[in-house]
């Protein structure tokens, strides 16, 4: 596999359009910090890191309108890939959908989204955009 994070979210967007409430995707640091983010903004119901065989897992629990059966994530992007890697500066950082959803960076003091990027004055790899 050459990008993980393209496989992470490609896991997600099959098992919203599939309706499931739960899905297992293989672990990683990287993954890790971003579902962190997922569930603060609240796309996501909950988390469960697994540490069983050598790489471990994550599950997460998508978050479903009760009443619609609408997914919390409407849309994930990937943005930057292995073949064409996109760097920003704070004062560039995307917005995404008018600031209405979120775009995740790889920055020098971590993973954080887009805001919390143009706070801390820092730029970095843009990953995914989530809305």
């Amino acid at each position: 596999m050459t990008d993980p994070i393209a496989d992470y979210l490609t896991r997600l967007r099959n098992a919203i359009k599939a309706q499931h409430r739960i899905v297992e995707v293989p672990a990683s640091n990287l993954k890790k910090e971003i579902t962190k983010i997922l569930f603060e903004k609240g796309y996501i119901l909950n988390f469960k890191f697994v540490d069983e065989g050598p790489q471990g897992s994550i599950k997460i629990a998508l978050k479903y309108d009760p009443v619609n059966r609408v997914n919390a994530i409407k849309t994930l992007q990937r943005v930057s890939t292995p073949g064409l890697r996109r760097y920003t500066s704070y004062k560039d950082i995307p917005r995404v959908l008018n600031g209405l959803g979120i775009a995740i960076l790889s920055t020098s003091r971590g993973v954080m989204t887009d805001k919390e990027a143009r706070n801390l004055k820092v730029g970095g790899e843009v990953l995914c955009f989530i809305s």
